[in-house]
């Protein structure tokens, strides 16, 4: 089973930047560098929101409309790391923030919280 660990998030001013960092667990099998990999993020009484996602093999990136512009997710295949670039902050942009290996967050990590406040 592959394990998912979030971290980098935090309090943050509207318009400052933070790094996500999602570190991936690699059972045998599991090929980190040709996955489809993707942030969620759920924000206070809301569902489970797509961010972005990512094919590790060849870095290709989508972005959901609400952050395209001001989010850059990447990939470190030799550590099996995910990462998320957010800039312009907003405070809509408050959430927890998942890593997960597929688009409803059937497998995803426990999160990390982004607050993005004045």
């Amino acid at each position: 089973q592959v394990q998912l660990v979030e971290s980098g998030g935090g309090l943050v001013q509207p318009g400052g930047s933070l790094r996500l960092s999602c570190v991936t667990s690699v059972p045998s099998g599991f090929t980190f560098s040709r996955q489809w990999m993707y942030w969620l993020r759920q924000a206070p009484g809301k569902g489970l929101e797509y961010v972005s996602h990512i094919y590790t093999g060849t870095n290709i990136t989508y972005y959901g409309d609400s952050v395209k512009g001001r989010f850059t997710t990447s990939a470190d295949n030799a550590k099996n790391t995910l990462y998320l670039q957010m800039n312009s902050l907003k405070s809509e942009d408050t959430a927890v923030y998942y890593c997960a290996k597929d688009r409803m967050g059937a497998t995803k990590g426990r999160g990390t919280q982004v607050t993005v406040s004045s």
